[in-house]
């Protein structure tokens, strides 16, 4: 039986961890699991996971979004220990755990999992010191986080989609240089620059179709200005995954990607908000490299 450790982030989702914890606790005793732990601050999942890898926990589950799920990530990632990660979702998008099988919604599956339930090794991608599960995004999903802040009044899925389509018409757009495997591609405006590892972002949106995240590639997406009346076409395309068929979207895979800026970016890694320390980054695969729980057919993201 695994040691398992519970760090709910009652900030996520607006509040849903918050109002989850009863339900977690609940569902956690019934497999005899008692060691729940609460953040009290922004990014505080870091350190009461480390602690919680100090104490000998073996598996950790993180119950929050994307963001929580990354934080937690990181711990385990620089602690160097082979810890487990399991996803129980009380955030916004619930991204990863969508491209890796997880039932992240479903606490007694998950606490059930965490105990005696397979892992798989996944990819992450890194870009400066900062570990992802997901994506690291530029541009247009700035401007969409930015604005999901300012809306108290929406939650989940429909939060990000009503946020992507104000943005759709006030964002102008970045320039940026990309060089992956097949070459470099000089600074050209881009309505958003997303270098993935799932294949899901945003809530709603496939934005990496053909990702994977056992094949150590990460998938970059870009996506050139356009009218609005084009933004419309591959906003809904998204949806589906066939804006990757539209002439303004390119895709590339490849283990790592340099990207250059005319100014240090503002970027998201799983939706967080990072601001870069240069103007030119490096984001990598690094490959199998943490123990995400899941069912044993889940986690190909392919």
């Amino acid at each position: 039986m695994n040691k398992v450790t519970v760090i709910v982030n009652p900030a996520s989702g607006k509040g849903r961890g918050a109002r989850a914890a009863d339900r977690i606790r609940q569902a956690f005793a019934a497999v005899g699991v008692t060691d729940i732990r609460t953040t009290s601050a922004k990014g505080d999942e870091k350190i009461v996971a480390l602690r919680a890898i100090q104490d000998g926990a073996d598996t950790l589950v993180a119950v929050g979004g994307d963001g929580t799920w990354g934080n937690v990530a990181n711990a385990i990632l620089c602690s160097g220990a082979s810890v487990r990660l399991a996803l129980a979702a009380a955030g916004t998008g619930n991204d990863f755990a969508k491209t890796v099988g997880a039932p992240a919604a479903d606490f007694a599956a998950t606490a059930r999992l965490a105990v005696e339930g397979p892992d798989t090794p996944v990819d992450v991608g890194l870009i400066e010191d900062r570990y992802f599960l997901n994506v690291a995004g530029f541009g247009f999903d700035i401007a969409v986080i930015e604005d999901v802040e300012t809306i108290n009044w929406l939650h989940g899925d429909l939060l990000y989609m009503y946020s992507a389509l104000r943005q759709l018409f006030r964002y102008r757009g970045i320039s940026i240089g990309v060089r992956g495997p097949a070459g470099a591609h000089s600074p050209q405006p881009h309505l958003m620059l997303i270098v993935a590892n799932g294949r899901n972002f945003g809530g709603a949106f496939r934005i990496a179709p053909a990702a994977s995240v056992t094949d150590g590639l990460l998938d970059a997406v870009s996506i050139a200005v356009a009218s609005p009346l084009r933004r419309m076409k591959l906003f809904g395309s998204a949806t589906k995954g066939t804006h990757v068929n539209h002439p303004e979207v390119r895709v590339e895979q490849g283990g790592s990607f340099t990207l250059t800026f005319a100014t240090p970016p503002a970027y998201e890694t799983d939706g967080e908000y990072n601001r870069a320390s240069a103007a030119r980054l490096e984001v990598r695969c690094v490959a199998r490299a943490l123990r995400v729980v899941t069912p044993a057919a889940g986690a190909s993201g392919a």
